[in-house]
């Protein structure tokens, strides 16, 4: 009993020291008074202003509610391991060891303290070349992005689709709304490979294909950013839906292109011209913002002399599924032989890694060889 309740007073001086890191309590205080001011009759005067507000309190609802429950519950078990009852003893082993793996995992939430991780998400995906073959992996991410969002309980909402002319997509993005979303996802930008027989090869010929997924933060309420009307073009073409039927007769879409920096946004989304306009402003503004975060970060990479190079050549993750199955990330080594699951978003494990990565700065392979096939010369692309 006595190794058990030093566990256990171990589980709650960690849990106390990050909730006090996260500031769970001003959060709660915080929420109370939001929640009170929800009540006010003249609450919904401004139905905007009121949705934020609703939205706010729902995520630190549900981040104090989270802390607080586990808090509880590790206190609860110190309690009845104080009281010395040793027919309580297998129970409370059992529990012990649940509550390790969710302290296990609320530490690693807990390193999510970064300023948008938090925030709901942006996720784009672009096939790479090799026209349908490409097309179709780009497809595959599609599918596994939107599994793994069900999964886990966040909600999807299309902003921009392409088809690919045979099968497949050329290019899509999503807004991902749920707790941590982005801090989540961020394991998931860069090129992800693709090994396998491929379906439109008459010959069952190996294929490598590749796609590139990108991510930045969907940051809710106005963005301290100037962007200024000449250094954008706006252009205009009719919305299709997912499916590709037309969603609208008029043309409603836009496409944004920042002159500056290249970046093109488009949103058919909305149902009108100006909804689509104002939704693919902000996206802009997050991408901006997100390309001066990374800046940032590349600028402090080189100065500790870190390797940044992240080309569309540097493939983050492998797809193996011929000769053998497999999916390995080759930043942090982390593998499974099960690439079905995978594909069928499950991807909690691969993000995992990825944020003890990040704390670490290290990886878990000693095998930094990306091209786990051992080949030197690329695949036919179809």
């Amino acid at each position: 009993m006595e190794q058990l309740i030093a566990r256990l007073d171990g589980f709650a001086a960690a849990i106390a020291g990050f909730m006090e890191r996260l500031g769970i309590e001003s959060k709660k205080r915080r929420l109370e008074r939001l929640e009170a001011q929800a009540g006010e009759p003249e609450f919904w005067s401004n139905p905007e202003s009121a949705q934020k507000v609703m939205q706010e309190i729902s995520k630190l609802r549900a981040e104090v509610e989270r802390w607080g429950s586990l808090h509880a519950r590790i206190l609860d078990a110190l309690e009845l391991a104080g009281m010395g009852d040793s027919s309580l003893l297998e129970e409370l082993t059992q529990e012990t060891d649940m509550l390790a793996g969710e302290v296990e995992r609320m530490s690693l939430q807990a390193m999510l303290a970064g300023p948008y991780d938090n925030e709901n998400a942006i996720l784009a995906i672009h096939a790479g070349a090799g026209g349908t073959e490409a097309q179709d992996w780009a497809q595959m991410l599609e599918r596994m992005y939107l599994r793994f969002a069900e999964r886990n309980g966040y909600k999807v909402e299309y902003i921009h689709r392409m088809e690919g002319e045979e099968a497949g997509i050329k290019s899509m993005s999503i807004s991902i709304k749920g707790d941590m979303a982005y801090g989540y996802l961020q394991s998931e930008t860069g090129v992800h490979r693709l090994v396998r027989i491929s379906p439109f090869d008459a010959s069952a010929r190996r294929h490598t294909s590749f796609a590139k997924v990108e991510l930045w933060p969907d940051i809710q309420g106005e963005i301290e950013i100037d962007v200024p009307e000449k250094d954008v073009k706006v252009e205009t073409y009719r919305s299709s839906g997912a499916g590709g039927q037309n969603v609208q007769k008029n043309e409603t879409a836009v496409r944004l292109t920042h002159l500056p920096t290249g970046i093109v946004v488009t949103c058919q989304n909305e149902r009108s011209l100006t909804q689509n306009r104002e939704r693919a402003m902000q996206i802009l503004k997050s991408r901006l913002l997100e390309m001066e975060r990374l800046r940032r970060e590349k600028e402090l990479a080189l100065l500790k002399g870190e390797n940044v190079d992240a080309g569309w050549g540097n493939q983050i993750r492998s797809y193996v599924l011929h000769p053998y199955q497999m999916v390995k990330d080759h930043r942090t080594g982390y593998e499974v032989g099960n690439p079905n699951a995978v594909l069928d978003g499950d991807l909690n494990g691969f993000m995992e890694a990825y944020l003890r990565y990040k704390i670490s700065g290290r990886t878990l392979s000693a095998d930094p060889e990306p091209d786990i096939l051992g080949e030197t010369e690329p695949e036919p692309q179809g």
